[in-house]
């Protein structure tokens, strides 16, 4: 096991608010963060002590950085895994290449996820428009279609109604052509979160699941505790996320997605990093996850995870919902969020807001 004791350097890829929010859990610790990203600035640059901005593909610049930094991780999973690979290579990366390199496959991630007896929703591999077609005939419609990488909040996705040819010519210039996978559709309650962190040590801590509503494909709000159908589905969903988790050999925050299905829960998508479902824990519980992502990464021993509450709600303020700054100020419980970014864009997250329930929601 490495630690890496406060006062040290942690090298964080990629600079948006993900990276901002573990910059300044990492300060709180007595840490300094040193962000490496492609872009001049970004909602980390504010409270990061250092900022490298470099090509993905920039060996030199990733050797630069890497001797800068004691532990490096990244924010997000849409990093080319061959410099997660490279920087691994020079230093000691978590969570490791091989988790990013599984997750930015949608493809790749369906297939691990069942080996370790997970279930998705009903799905095929698309190559090319005459596979969307073969695809559809086997998956059948409604259905969704997916590029296999980097997409995320809605991005790079299509819905198909029907199997018509025009409905499949649309939905493929839709995705720009790109490799795919079908997926169809499932009837579910609810949509939920696991969240979890696992040491280096592999000591593994769940946080409470939260209920996820979303919004045109964006996630509008995530609050705990979770109904009971979801809650009658945590042991089982738990116990897939924990399989991943060391099956990866992971250190970190993890989190898996799911459905929860009349027969159980139906996995989606995993990310290997802090999620945008846990941002209540900043406020909600007594360690959030982004202290404990830099507990784990920095050998570090791990902080609970229980409610400090009776029930918490999360909402995400998107485009220009963070306009709305002064009424929400004006609450004197809630917890205000906002990401320094200068353009309020539709569909962009621009913050978000978090209330302690006294009584758990309904």
């Amino acid at each position: 096991m490495k630690r890496v004791p406060p006062g040290s350097t942690i090298g964080i890829v990629g600079g948006g608010q993900l990276g901002r929010m573990l910059a300044m859990a990492a300060a709180q610790l007595g840490y300094r963060s040193h962000v490496y990203a492609p872009e001049a600035s970004g909602p980390a640059a504010e409270v990061s002590a250092a900022w490298t901005q470099a090509a993905y593909e920039d060996g030199a610049a990733l050797g630069r950085f890497a001797e800068s930094v004691s532990v490096i991780t990244y924010e997000f999973e849409n990093v080319p895994s061959a410099a997660v690979a490279h920087l691994a290579g020079l230093g000691h990366v978590q969570p490791n290449a091989q988790a990013l390199e599984v997750a930015q496959d949608r493809l790749l991630e369906k297939q691990f996820v069942a080996t370790l007896g997970g279930r998705a929703a009903p799905y095929a591999p698309v190559e090319d428009r005459a596979g969307l077609a073969a695809a559809i005939a086997q998956v059948g419609a409604p259905a969704i279609l997916k590029t296999r990488r980097f997409g995320y909040d809605g991005k790079g996705q299509a819905r198909l109604a029907d199997d018509g040819a025009d409905t499949l010519d649309r939905a493929w210039a839709e995705i720009g052509g790109q490799p795919a996978v079908l997926e169809g559709f499932v009837t579910f309650a609810h949509e939920f979160s696991v969240i979890l962190v696992r040491g280096q040590d592999g000591a593994v801590r769940f946080w409470d699941s939260p209920l996820n509503r979303h919004e045109q494909g964006i996630l509008a709000t995530s609050s705990v505790p979770a109904p009971a159908t979801v809650l009658a589905q945590l042991d089982e969903a738990r116990g897939l996320a924990a399989k991943v988790a060391e099956a990866l050999d992971y250190v970190g925050v993890l989190t898996l997605e799911f459905f929860a299905g009349a027969d159980g829960p139906i996995f989606n998508e995993m990310a290997p990093r802090v999620h945008n479902s846990g941002h209540w824990t900043i406020e909600g519980a007594i360690t959030s996850q982004f202290e404990n992502h830099v507990r784990a990464v920095c050998g570090l021993p791990l902080g609970a995870t229980g409610l400090v509450a009776t029930g918490v709600v999360m909402e995400n303020l998107i485009g220009d919902q963070a306009d709305a700054w002064p009424a929400i100020l004006a609450e004197e419980t809630a917890h205000l969020h906002l990401y320094g970014k200068h353009e309020a864009r539709p569909g962009r997250k621009m913050g978000h807001v978090t209330r302690l329930l006294a009584d758990a929601p309904a």
